[in-house]
């Protein structure tokens, strides 16, 4: 999909949300180049224009449903969905919600895990976005968008702070848009 004119232009707060996030080598084993969000909630500018650029993009778009990856989109899920109308849907490792759940297996370099929600959290014909902090190989993403589309939900986006391009995760949401703050070279 080609660029708009829209998004060819930087919004000017990106590079100050991009200044806030540290990374740390060699976490959280040797090789891996650690995107560390806690530094931009601690800067509250920063964070705050994080969650106002997602909500200058979703709000009166028709999204009623806003889904948080566990477990940094359940930062940034709630204060999005709040602002735009929507109600934030958890999206959960196995085990940790109550009651009747559905689930999505996805796999992992060495094996498989599975993301889950509560049944009835959503309905058929609803619009969501998918909120995570970070887009890396893109499995846990992909999971999301096949158990939102289970259901009769329809993606209009996945929405990440951050993504690790060289990790090719974009590859693995098909035809779903990706909407992502900061790009970073570092894996």
């Amino acid at each position: 999909m080609a660029a708009t004119k829209e998004e060819d232009v930087q919004d000017p707060r990106i590079p100050k949300i991009a200044s806030s996030i540290r990374v740390i080598p060699d976490f959280p084993k040797p090789g891996i180049m650690f995107q560390d969000i806690t530094t931009l909630l601690l800067d509250t500018e920063a964070f705050k224009d994080t969650i106002d650029i997602f909500v200058e993009r979703y709000k009166g778009k028709g999204i009623s449903v806003v889904a948080g990856v566990e477990a940094r989109g359940f930062i940034f899920g709630p204060p999005i969905a709040l602002a735009i109308g929507a109600k934030f849907v958890p999206m959960r490792k196995p085990k940790k919600l109550p009651g009747k759940v559905i689930s999505e297996e996805y796999s992992l370099e060495y094996g498989t895990d599975k993301i889950e929600m509560h049944v009835g959290a959503v309905e058929p014909g609803e619009r969501a976005i998918i909120i995570d902090d970070l887009i890396a190989t893109g499995g846990t993403l992909a999971a999301a968008i096949r158990l939102l589309e289970r259901v009769g939900v329809t993606i209009a986006e996945c929405a990440c702070v951050i993504e690790l391009p060289v990790l090719k995760g974009r590859e693995k949401l098909g035809e779903t848009p990706l909407f992502i703050l900061v790009t970073s070279d570092a894996a």
